[in-house]
C-alpha cells in the first residue's frame, strides 16, 4: 500500500502563500487519485482539492477556487498544492490522501492518508 507524507506547512501571514507537498513511498502514486483535505479546530474535515491519476481532472472546493492549484509529478511521486492569498480561515491541518481510482473519487473512497501538516495563517 502507498504511504504518504505531507510537508510545507507552517506559519504564514494573511495574504501570503504556501506550497504543500505530498510525497509517496512503498508504491507509485501514479495509480492513485490524490486529494488534499483540511480540518480546522472544531470543524469537520473537508476536501480542498483533488487530482486524478493522469492529471486529466481536478477539483477545487469553492473556498479555494481561484487561490489554489493542485498538480502532480508522477515521475517524482509527488502531489503539490499551491495556496495563495491565504486568510486566517485557511488555518487547519492539511492532509493528503490517495484513492485507487481512475477519475475523481468521492471522499469516502480515499483509503490512504498522511499524518498531516499544520498551516497557520496569522499576523
Amino acid at each position: 500500500q502507498v504511504q504518504l507524507v505531507e510537508s510545507g506547512g507552517g506559519l504564514v501571514q494573511p495574504g501570503g502563500s504556501l506550497r504543500l507537498s505530498c510525497a509517496a513511498s512503498k508504491r507509485t502514486l501514479s495509480y492513485y487519485a490524490v486529494g488534499w483535505f483540511r480540518q480546522a479546530p472544531g470543524k469537520e474535515r473537508e476536501i480542498v482539492a483533488a487530482i486524478s491519476r493522469n492529471s486529466g481532472s481536478t477539483y477545487y472546493a469553492n473556498s479555494v477556487k481561484g487561490r489554489g492549484t493542485i498538480s502532480r509529478d508522477n515521475a517524482k511521486n509527488t502531489v503539490t498544492l499551491q495556496m495563495n492569498s491565504l486568510t486566517p480561515e485557511d488555518t487547519a491541518v492539511y492532509y493528503c490522501a490517495a484513492a485507487l481510482w481512475t477519475g475523481l473519487p468521492t471522499t469516502d473512497k480515499y483509503d490512504y492518508w498522511g499524518q498531516g501538516t499544520q498551516v497557520t495563517v496569522s499576523s
